[in-house]
């Protein structure tokens, strides 16, 4: 399913991430541990599109996706939440959640509430009033409802 395959990241001039490789197949549930600054969180923005690798490969199902934009990446199937969530602080919580770009129609509103009851009781609050957990949550809501194989 997804190969990363010896990439090297920089964040400008500074070369952050040296020759990493792995392999995920269907099915499987892999974790990324290191200490802080490992390159745990610039591996998966690599894979995510948000940073390009300078050298190396990322194969999606067999195809090279290295270097894609995010949205690109999405409409394939892989979908990354990242740390600051990215929500958007002037919409609702419905809004948030009906602006996705839906691959498929595996998830919708109703079952992203179903998953998290709690954001169902502030459906009509903006999103940049929302705790950090709330955001947190409807960040993973609006993930699933672009119908992510990764």
């Amino acid at each position: 399913m997804l190969d990363v395959r010896g990439i090297d990241t920089y964040y400008g001039q500074s070369h952050v991430l040296f020759d990493v490789s792995l392999s995920l197949r269907q099915g499987e549930i892999v974790g990324l541990l290191g200490r802080n600054g490992a390159g745990k969180t610039t591996t998966m923005k690599s894979v995510g599109g948000m940073l390009r690798p300078k050298t190396g490969a990322i194969l999606f199902e067999g195809e090279d996706v290295t270097g894609r934009k995010p949205f690109q990446l999405v409409r394939r199937g892989i979908c990354y939440v990242p740390d600051d969530r990215r929500i958007f602080a002037d919409l609702t919580v419905d809004d948030n959640l009906d602006i996705v770009y839906r691959r498929t129609r595996e998830w919708d509103r109703e079952r992203v509430y179903d998953l998290f009851p709690a954001l169902r009781e502030i459906a009509g609050r903006r999103a940049g009033v929302l705790s950090g957990g709330e955001k947190a949550m409807l960040a993973v809501g609006r993930a699933l409802m672009s119908g992510p194989k990764l």
